[in-house]
């Protein structure tokens, strides 16, 4: 339930996993769940423990990034940067070093160091032409970071480049390209809102016409009536 629900709807995940940890706080996969529902949340500090507890039960490293990021959401970049060069970052797949570089970047921004942060991300997974999962994400960091940077005909270059290879929506660099270009979107739900109030409105006011049109008719005819008796009078009185 909570892998179920931690995308759309992180509290019920949340929620699930602290039911989780009170009947199995000894299984390692209960404790790294209970870890991701308390960062999609970002309640930092507890997630961090959780991951730390779940590595502690494995011994394995592929939760480094992540227990990073938790020092970074609890206002600790330094303590990002250093885990970003531990030995313990040699021992991660090519995911997870792709991951810890995503980290560090963004810990270099925490820190103001704009251009740390694009030499961070500079790297062969970037310069590849080869679509892997991570690559988006990355492409996606680096746009974004040379935009902070006031380097905006480079950024417009990735942020394309992200969009690209960003096949199942994880990140709104369509979006950002077409912000960059000037180019405004219009809610078609929106507008086929507006649409038919309009027609509403309009069917309203014919309503209200059709109601009236009874007593206009009568108002009407009344006056015909009137005109037509002043004119017999004044026929009588010319014969007089």
């Amino acid at each position: 339930m909570v892998a179920r629900l931690i995308d759309e709807d992180p509290e019920a995940a949340y929620a699930y996993s602290k039911v989780a940890l009170r009947l199995a706080s000894r299984v390692a996969a209960v404790r790294e769940a209970g870890g991701f529902a308390a960062y999609a949340n970002q309640k930092y500090s507890e997630a961090l423990a959780e991951f730390r507890a779940a590595r502690r039960m494995t011994g394995g490293v592929d939760l480094w990034p992540v227990m990073a990021d938790c020092e970074r959401g609890l206002g600790r970049p330094e303590k990002a940067l250093d885990m970003a060069g531990a030995p313990e970052v040699h021992k991660l797949d090519k995911a997870g070093q792709v991951e810890m570089r995503l980290v560090a970047a963004g810990a270099r921004r925490d820190m103001d160091q704009l251009d740390a942060a694009i030499v961070t991300l500079q790297s062969p997974e970037l310069a590849s032409n080869s679509v892997q999962p991570w690559t988006a994400r990355l492409r996606y960091a680096y746009a974004d970071a040379l935009l902070a940077a006031g380097r905006e005909g480079e950024a417009r270059e990735w942020f394309a480049k992200a969009a690209e290879a960003d096949k199942d929506g994880s990140t709104d660099a369509s979006d950002r390209l077409a912000e960059m270009d000037g180019v405004e979107f219009v809610d078609a739900f929106d507008e086929s809102e507006a649409e038919a109030e309009a027609e509403a409105e309009a069917q309203a006011e014919d309503d209200a016409v059709s109601q009236d049109a009874p007593a206009q008719a009568v108002e009407v005819a009344e006056d015909f009536e009137a005109d037509s008796d002043d004119d017999n009078d004044a026929k009588d009185d010319h014969k007089d």
